[in-house]
């Protein structure tokens, strides 16, 4: 377990939190994730800290309304959303690719779980990742 720093491009949106990225990572193939090539950690939600940003964040739902993805009024980037979900509760997916102080090598090694969102199927993986 790691405390990582995180931003969106511009830092006004800035927060602290506590990963073991070896637990891994999460690729999905829904229409959304597709979209935003969304890489993410599971991060719960006394483990998450917003430290600056919050009236920079804008607010995206859509389907079913399960998920709040939250991206940057000024510069777009998505560094988080929550969600809850029957497994889990309540979490943060936290987009690996806005943790400043990961290193190269961390990312590299960490693993990376794919998901059929899509089809709402999320205990098997899609037939095609590499496009993820």
């Amino acid at each position: 377990m790691k405390t990582y720093h995180g931003s969106c491009h511009c830092q006004a949106i800035r927060f602290e939190a506590d990963i073991d990225l070896a637990d891994g990572t999460m690729r999905c193939n829904c229409s959304f994730c597709r979209k935003i090539r969304c890489w993410a950690t599971v991060v719960m939600p006394e483990k998450f800290r917003l430290l600056a940003g919050d009236a920079d964040l804008a607010e995206y739902q859509f389907g079913a309304k399960n998920e709040r993805h939250f991206f940057c009024k000024h510069c777009g980037v998505r560094p988080f959303g929550i969600a809850q979900s029957p497994r889990r509760g309540r979490f943060y997916g936290v987009s690996v690719s806005c943790l400043d102080d990961a290193a190269i090598a961390e990312l590299v090694s960490a693993p990376v779980t794919y998901v059929d969102g899509l089809n709402d199927n999320w205990d098997t993986p899609p037939e095609e990742v590499g496009y993820l």
